[in-house]
């Protein structure tokens, strides 16, 4: 989920009027993230909130990432919802169609489906400073909050390659994470650019349909095996039967990826995993030109590690080539690389990640003065928060999956619930001080960060020799919580109001909508927006 650019025209009439309204919580998008909130808020018995998702169904990435091979590299078990567990799950990895009815039983389950505005993108999200409210702005006219959760996530807006004449490409050209269902790749020439978690999973799954299948690799991946299996009828029936046992091996798998961690924040103990990632190499790929091709010359974890046994397999058959060489033009029907080859393709299949360290809803949250969150960021050089959650000068702003909430080797889902919990709190915190509204304090916000980025400089992440999509432009690690889960769940369990200031005004919701025209530009409503 994310938001797209406001219409020109602002709108107008009675029904908009009468769409207008105002709730405590406004959540934006309708993903893992997104949905743990709101069904956080049910629990505590706050129904008095809206959730807006662009398109028309629950699932964020699950939704939309429906490309051949799609599947978790965390046991099923373990990506779920603790508060939902799923005794029914097939495998212990599941794939990409199991996750998205499972998100969509949750919802329906736990009752939040009626409080989702489907096919309502938000426009722009702004604080109006003389109502002490979020004015959440969307072609139907929006609503009025006090509190705003963007839960889009990081894995919501596809990165295209930067390519010279990728623009001027005739045959087929889509990102993994929009794939194209009509186009029929039988029988054709493909190529593939980009070698990560993605297009493990899919070049798989198309090389027997293809003539010719040509990936282009920038960096070989760190691979290891992938312990997937069929979970067997009398397990499930166990699971059923008795749910203490599903916890069990919940928490065995979670204390076991938890030992990941601890390779992570010390690159001296990534020997093992490196050497079963290598014994992995040498026994799936036999021939020696290849296999140094696929040989990574950084620390195992620097880039994100992936599991695959089919893969490798994959990329000696006949029909493949794996390229080295860097593309420097793509041509209306071939792709052109360094050493002056050119090879004729008939579809280009880009599976080359998402705009993770950019944070494009950002330029869409207009804080006091009209500022954006994107604009804040990117003068103060690099993403920034509190607990991944909370952003100095943006009051009543809560994110999900913010910077450095990122994991390289757990459950994302467990960092999601540890925020929605903390969100939770703190808005019980707010209502039993009887105050307007909460803003994270700078000094704390920046003391927090500092210890970040100084336990981050000497994990495999910032010192493993690699260039990631982990580190922004400017070579920071904005992306990754460094450590464990548990201390993060530690850190998030109580709201700590000592590191924020409360403040105690009247709020005038429906003076909101006077502020400024709805759907103009941000910096434009300075005036309107008194500091």
């Amino acid at each position: 989920m994310t938001v797209t650019e406001p219409s020109s025209a602002p709108p107008h009439g009675d029904r908009d009027r009468a769409e207008r309204r105002h709730v405590k919580v406004a959540i934006v998008g309708a993903g893992f993230a997104g949905l743990a909130m709101a069904i956080k808020l049910k629990q505590a018995g706050i129904d008095d909130f809206v959730v807006f998702e662009r398109a028309g169904d629950v699932g964020g990435t699950w939704r939309e990432n429906t490309y051949p091979g799609a599947a978790c590299d965390v046991p099923s078990h373990l990506y779920s919802y603790s508060f939902a567990p799923n005794p029914g799950w097939s495998r212990s990895f599941s794939p990409q169609r199991e996750i998205l009815d499972y998100i969509r039983a949750t919802a329906r389950r736990h009752g939040v489906l009626p409080h989702i505005r489907f096919h309502t993108p938000v426009t722009a999200m702004r604080w109006i400073d003389s109502a002490n409210v979020w004015r959440i702005e969307t072609a139907d006219g929006g609503v009025t909050a006090q509190f705003l959760v963007p839960g889009m996530g990081a894995l919501s807006e596809p990165k295209l390659p930067d390519i010279p004449g990728i623009d001027t490409f005739a045959g087929t050209l889509f990102h993994s994470a929009a794939w194209d269902h009509d186009h029929d790749l039988t029988g054709e020439t493909v190529a593939v650019i980009g070698t990560g978690a993605s297009a493990i999973q899919f070049v798989p799954a198309i090389q027997r349909r293809v003539v010719r299948l040509h990936v282009f690799q920038r960096t070989p991946p760190w691979v290891i095996p992938r312990t997937d299996r069929p979970l067997t009828r009398a397990e499930r029936w166990l699971f059923r039967r008795f749910p203490a046992l599903q916890q069990a091996a919940r928490a065995a798998i979670y204390w076991g990826r938890e030992l990941y961690a601890w390779g992570f924040v010390d690159p001296r103990r990534m020997r093992a995993p490196e050497k079963l990632a290598r014994a992995h190499l040498a026994r799936q790929v036999p021939d020696p030109t290849l296999r140094a091709k696929l040989t990574p010359d950084y620390t195992i974890g620097c880039k994100r590690i992936l599991i695959s046994n089919d893969w490798y397999p994959a990329l000696t058959r006949p029909n493949v080539e794996v390229v080295t060489d860097g593309i420097t033009e793509v041509r209306p029907h071939s792709v052109v690389t360094g050493d002056g080859v050119e090879r004729p393709v008939d579809t280009i299949i880009c599976g080359t990640g998402f705009q993770v360290t950019e944070f494009p809803a950002g330029d869409h949250i207009y804080g006091p003065g009209g500022v954006s969150l994107g604009e804040t960021w990117r003068r103060n050089g690099s993403m920034e928060a509190y607990l991944g959650s909370t952003v100095a000068g943006f009051p009543n702003l809560f994110l999900l999956i913010g910077p450095n909430t990122g994991l390289g080797h757990t459950s994302m889902v467990f960092m999601m619930e540890s925020q929605a919990n903390y969100v939770l709190d703190a808005l019980r915190h707010v209502d039993s001080a009887g105050a307007t509204t909460v803003e994270v304090r700078a000094d704390a916000q920046d003391a927090y960060n500092r210890a970040l980025q100084r336990k981050l400089s000497s994990t495999v992440w910032n010192t493993g020799g690699c260039q990631s999509w982990y580190l922004d432009a400017n070579g920071r690690n904005t992306s990754l919580w460094p450590g464990y889960t548990w201390r993060f769940r530690q850190k998030t369990r109580r709201f700590d109001p000592w590191r924020y200031v409360m403040r105690y005004h009247a709020a005038r919701p429906d003076a909101a909508w006077h502020a400024s025209p709805a759907g103009a530009a941000g910096p434009a409503d300075a005036a309107d927006l008194p500091a």
